[in-house]
This record gives C-alpha cells, sequence and structure tokens, in this order.
C-alpha cells in the first residue's frame, strides 16, 4: 500500500493540496490520508458522494452523464475528480465510485470499481476488478488503490 505519510509529504514537497471525492469507499481514502499528523498541510477536504443527487450536486457531475454511463464507470469518475478539484481549488484530486458488494449484475459486477485522477495536466481514469471479494475487501481494495494512484500522480 501507498504509504500516506509519503504521499503527504510528496504534495508537502510539491506545494500541492488534495481532495478525495469518494463513493463505495465512503471517506476511507480521506479518513487515511488525515490518519496522519500535519495533514492539514496539504489535504484539503474531502466530499463522500454516495448518492447520485450528491455527485450532481456537490461535485457537478452531469445528469447527462449519470444517465448515460451509469454511476460505476469512468465518465463519472472523472466527472468527480474534476469537480472535486475545481471545487476545493486544490492540485490533485482523486475519485472512486464503484460496486463494493454484496450484488451488482452481469453489466456491473461486484468489485469493479472505477477511479480518477485529476491535475493542472488534466484528468485520467482507470477501471480495476477486484472481484467478488466481500464489501470490507473491496472497499479496503480500493482505498489502497486511490493512494496508489495518489502516490503516482506525485511522482510525475
Amino acid at each position: 500500500m501507498a504509504d500516506p505519510a509519503a504521499i503527504l509529504a510528496a504534495a508537502r514537497a510539491r506545494g500541492w493540496h488534495i481532495a478525495t471525492a469518494e463513493s463505495c469507499t465512503g471517506g476511507m481514502v480521506a479518513a487515511a490520508l488525515t490518519d496522519i499528523a500535519g495533514s492539514s498541510a496539504v489535504f484539503d477536504r474531502g466530499f463522500v458522494t454516495y448518492s447520485n443527487a450528491a455527485k450532481t450536486q456537490m461535485l457537478g457531475v452531469a445528469p447527462d452523464t449519470l444517465a448515460t454511463h451509469g454511476a460505476v464507470s469512468e465518465p463519472v469518475a472523472q466527472e468527480m475528480a474534476q469537480g472535486a478539484r475545481d471545487r476545493a481549488g486544490v492540485d490533485l484530486a482523486v475519485a472512486i465510485t464503484g460496486i463494493a458488494g454484496p450484488g451488482g449484475s452481469d453489466f456491473k459486477p461486484e468489485g469493479r470499481v472505477c477511479f480518477a485522477i485529476a491535475t493542472v495536466q488534466g484528468v485520467t481514469a482507470e477501471t480495476v476488478e477486484f472481484g467478488a471479494l466481500g464489501r470490507d475487501r473491496v472497499r479496503a481494495a480500493a482505498t489502497r488503490h486511490a493512494l496508489a494512484l495518489l502516490a503516482r500522480a506525485l511522482e510525475a
């Protein structure tokens, strides 16, 4: 797992500030970062946008994007990340939206999680299929992956 203290140190060294936009992880990434003393020097805020209405109201995700692609999609993750970056006025934002389970469908199975990173250079997204590991394990895996994406963005 990417070390939250190392992420914060890298952000501090670059003079960057971070925000999170989380759905299925419910604030776990923000919690991992703010567990570290001194995190307020670089961590600005976390948006927990579990419902589609919250994604639209808090992050500016377009209703058309949600209707066309569904909440668990790279386009929604991208809009979440960009919305968090814009609304917080930060340099770096990560977004997570997925199906932690139990449940899912053939089209969007349990364990599918979409991630996005927004920086001044733009927004990138990816989907990871963690599989039907169970709710707690999917959420933990998604948190670890999001932290790794933050670390990678800070290395670029």
